[in-house]
């Protein structure tokens, strides 16, 4: 079962202890306004923590890829011989 799907299983309780690359409510709590019309700026810790998303998801989509050719790959040829 892939991360994604345990996410979406779990009930409220849970969801303060996610798995190492997700986000979790309390990383953001900056409100944009109207007036606010200067570029943020991204610390090392965002930037971190964006590589290891971009590593999970890139990991996630591996396995996708590799369960779906299995779903999807074209049975064995029968070899015995016998029609």
């Amino acid at each position: 079962m892939y991360i994604a799907e345990l996410l979406f299983e779990m009930d409220n309780d849970t969801i303060e202890s996610l798995p190492t690359g997700y986000a979790s409510e309390e990383d953001d709590q900056s409100v944009l306004k109207l007036s606010d019309m200067r570029k943020t700026r991204l610390t090392l810790g965002q930037l971190n923590k964006l590589r290891i998303l971009n590593d999970t998801r890139k990991v996630e989509h591996e396995q996708k890829l590799k369960t779906v050719s299995l779903q999807y790959k074209p049975p064995a040829a029968d070899t015995s011989g016998l029609m």
